[in-house]
């Protein structure tokens, strides 16, 4: 099985960065399932049902989310009807959504898992506990297992990949919009990186505007944060499984800046 996992999306640049690459990655790569992560697409917090809309006609078989998943209140109208967008298991029981879904498409199933870290995070249930509950769930039905670890920091991230590692295909870090250098295998076979990074501005900090960004840091005043409208950055990683083990057999960074070739 062929996978593309999509690092945050962020706003309009985000959007923009995504309806370019999509169609290049689908000819390069030919994935079986695309699952992206949403919770930034709307203005660079939450995600509205015209974007999903949007995100699903372009060919996107699936939507994670994380800590900004209910900044645009819209979404209470929708995700409970969403079958394609998952928000993180480990919110407190009756939380409107669901935290992990069985996607299908071109024959073949995969599940996804969305998680949300608690180190500089609000303190949610425990990640790893409700992860062990849920991939012991679906394990006993299917083999090919997507985790989507919306974390803070490095060390949480790649404790998680250790934890299931031999339990799920691939453990893939969001929240932080910075690709890592340490795309893996794990022992066991479960593909890891620490941040798969995001699709947004290139000259912003973390896609929003900068001179807000440091306004914030040189006056610890308040501050709107706005999108940043510049050219844009797109990061993902493609990841080949075996469908009889549920291994993964390779994970690739993929990484591609505005009228600049870096590709692969």
């Amino acid at each position: 099985m062929k996978v593309l996992f999509i690092g945050d999306i962020v706003g309009n640049t985000g959007r923009k960065a995504l309806k370019h690459m999509l169609p290049l990655l689908k000819d390069k790569y030919n994935p079986h399932i695309i699952i992206a992560n949403g919770e930034n697409a709307a203005g660079g917090k939450g995600i509205t049902a015209a974007i999903a809309r949007e995100f699903y006609n372009m060919g996107i078989h699936g939507l994670t989310m994380g800590n900004h998943t209910w900044d645009n209140k819209e979404i209470f109208d929708f995700i409970d009807d969403d079958q394609r967008m998952v928000r993180p298991a480990n919110f407190p029981d009756g939380t409107p959504g669901r935290g992990w879904m069985k996607v299908e498409a071109n024959g073949k199933e995969l599940i996804v898992i969305n998680m949300q870290g608690r180190t500089f995070l609000p303190p949610l249930d425990c990640p790893f506990k409700k992860a062990d509950e849920i991939v012991d769930q679906v394990k006993k039905k299917q083999s090919c297992i997507l985790f989507d670890f919306h974390a803070e920091t490095t060390s949480e991230k790649i404790a998680m990949g250790w934890h299931l590692d031999g339990r799920v295909s691939a453990v893939v870090g969001t929240h932080t919009h910075v690709q890592t250098n340490d795309d893996t295998i794990l022992p066991e076979g479960t593909a890891f990186i620490t941040d798969v990074g995001m699709v947004g501005s290139k000259d912003g900090v973390l896609g929003v505007d900068r001179e807000a960004v440091l306004y914030k840091f040189k006056t610890q005043l308040p501050v709107r944060f706005t999108v940043d409208e510049g050219k844009w950055q797109f990061h993902a990683v493609y990841m080949e499984i075996d469908e009889t083990t549920g291994r993964a057999t390779r994970i690739e960074k993929v990484r591609q800046v505005e009228d600049q070739w870096v590709m692969n």
